[in-house]
């Protein structure tokens, strides 16, 4: 069953929408459900950084360990260099 909706948009962009629903052959208000579909059948998948960070696993350090040194130890016995 259909039923009637009113919306409030912008003039110029329901000008803008009326040419592309006119180009594409197809009314504004099947645009508009199928938008609208497309939002409850594929939800975003994009998480937040904070999400992602959450997701992150702590690595294992040793709290004794100097890492700033252990960054340099490691650096000169790669490439040579000294501090």
């Amino acid at each position: 069953m259909k039923i009637r909706l009113n919306i409030t948009i912008e003039e110029a962009v329901l000008e803008k929408i009326k040419q592309y629903t006119s180009k594409k052959k197809v009314s504004l208000s099947q645009l508009i459900e199928d938008y609208l579909e497309s939002i409850v059948k594929h939800p975003s998948k994009r998480k937040s950084i904070i999400e992602m960070a959450d997701e992150l696993h702590a690595p294992a350090l040793d709290a004794d360990k100097d890492l700033k040194q252990s960054y340099y130890e490691e650096q000169k016995s790669k490439y040579g260099f000294t501090r």
